[in-house]
């Protein structure tokens, strides 16, 4: 069975201009590294995540793919670089696993 990862990252809203911007940087990274997965990046109009959230989901074969790709995250230079220059902006992370119902 397929999982879905959802990577929810609640930023100060004060500080969307420059998150996004770094968030632009991490989605051309993604585009040009045929290593990375390819997420989808949303952002909530309306429900239960605040406006100033950005969501990044992707799916994976099992859960271990998805659990592999969070140590790849923390291993690779370039995403780490990036992440030192956003996560000043960050009030709160959280990270789900969905299990893909195939009917």
């Amino acid at each position: 069975m397929s999982i879905t990862m959802r990577i929810y990252q609640q930023y100060d809203a004060s500080h969307e201009k420059e998150f996004l911007e770094l968030e632009k940087k991490f989605a051309q990274l993604e585009a040009t590294r045929p290593d990375y997965p390819k997420g989808k990046r949303m952002r909530p109009v309306s429900g239960s995540e605040p406006c100033n959230t950005l969501v990044w989901q992707c799916e994976f074969p099992d859960m271990a793919s998805a659990h592999g790709i969070l140590d790849f995250f923390h291993g690779d230079s370039a995403h780490e670089d990036l992440l030192s220059e956003q996560i000043q902006y960050f009030k709160q992370v959280r990270i789900e696993f969905c299990e893909n119902l195939d009917y």
